[in-house]
């Protein structure tokens, strides 16, 4: 969904237009809040530990979440390979792709 009017709550003027909606509207509300409080905590994961009474693999798991969410996570090695295999596969199921030669690209991934 995009946002398609803007309403001035003071004046009452509306405008109209083809909004594109920012990176952060795509976070989760829990995501949002999360975000909000590392902040305000100024990046320190021990203080956003303490504030939410989580461990700090919990915090990096919702960090990496809400970049992921953000489209700023870096790919591991691991995540870029599988993502070429689902690739693969998916070019398999359309027909675009050989079997022959989805194997042998397969087996090349390791």
């Amino acid at each position: 969904m995009a946002p398609r009017e803007l309403c001035c709550q003071a004046c009452g003027a509306t405008v109209r237009a083809e909004f594109e909606p920012c990176r952060f509207c795509a976070l989760s509300p829990e995501q949002s809040a999360f975000i909000e409080l590392f902040l305000r905590c100024e990046g320190n994961i021990t203080r956003v530990e303490r504030e939410l009474g989580i461990s700090y693999p919990t915090v990096r798991n919702r960090l990496t979440q809400a970049l992921r969410a953000l489209g700023l996570a870096r790919q591991t090695v691991d995540e870029a390979a599988q993502e070429r295999r689902r690739e693969i596969l998916r070019a398999v199921a359309r027909g675009d792709l050989p079997l022959t030669t989805a194997a042998d690209a397969l087996n090349d991934e390791g």
